[in-house]
């Protein structure tokens, strides 16, 4: 199957009102050129679902300046000052979501479990409407799974099947994003021919990848 697309077949395949895993760690990982594309597009109306919301010129961090998007659930905003003053104005809805957390959720839907349980941000705003589940005498937190209509992730290498393997921080989430969406695109920086990946090294398989950007 060649699973080779252009940008555009796959800014195609994006409405509006969808929810988007977009991989990233303050943008390195991310799949900058299909999110240039949503960035020069008229998507509107975008739930993103991110570690962080990049910076205002770079990225993703495009789209809340574009203001696309109108639901935010990551970690940390502090690096985009335009999501501090669309939250504050409440043109933004954010859902702060701990790191950890966050990865876990994610993971948590591409597992295909209901959810999991975590001590972090007990007692706290976290917890409000939140279900409390006590396990031999410890309360935690029932943190639901995390999942998206499409997932946008950027490999550091991947052959032509669509196996992948990430460097650095990259890996923190776009492996996770990979198993969460009902529809993958993936970006690579250096393609090679399937079978130089070894097994072993790769972090991503084939089958969870849909298409990969040309």
């Amino acid at each position: 199957m060649n699973k080779f697309i252009s940008v555009e077949k796959a800014l195609a395949m994006m409405k509006d009102g969808m929810t988007l895993m977009i991989g990233g760690f303050l943008n390195n990982g991310t799949p900058e050129k299909i999110v240039d594309a949503i960035a020069s597009s008229g998507l509107k109306n975008l739930t993103i679902i991110c570690n962080d919301s990049s910076y205002p010129d770079r990225g993703f961090g495009k789209l809340f300046v574009n203001k696309q998007v109108t639901k935010v659930i990551t970690s940390y905003i502090g690096a985009n000052p335009v999501c501090n003053d669309q939250m504050n104005a409440g043109e933004l809805e954010v859902v702060f979501v701990p790191q950890g957390t966050l990865a876990e959720r994610i993971r948590a839907a591409g597992c295909g479990l209901g959810g999991i349980l975590t001590p972090t941000g007990l007692d706290t705003l976290s917890a409000q409407g939140k279900q409390i589940v006590n396990v031999d005498g410890k309360d935690y937190l029932l943190e639901k799974p995390l999942r998206a209509d499409v997932a946008l992730i950027r490999a550091s290498v991947g052959d032509h099947s669509g196996n992948l393997v990430y460097r650095g921080t990259s890996q923190n989430f776009n492996p996770l994003m990979a198993m969460a969406a009902d529809l993958v695109i993936a970006e690579v920086e250096k393609l090679v021919e399937t079978g130089e990946i070894a097994p072993e090294n790769v972090k991503t398989p084939s089958i969870l990848v849909d298409y990969i950007i040309e």
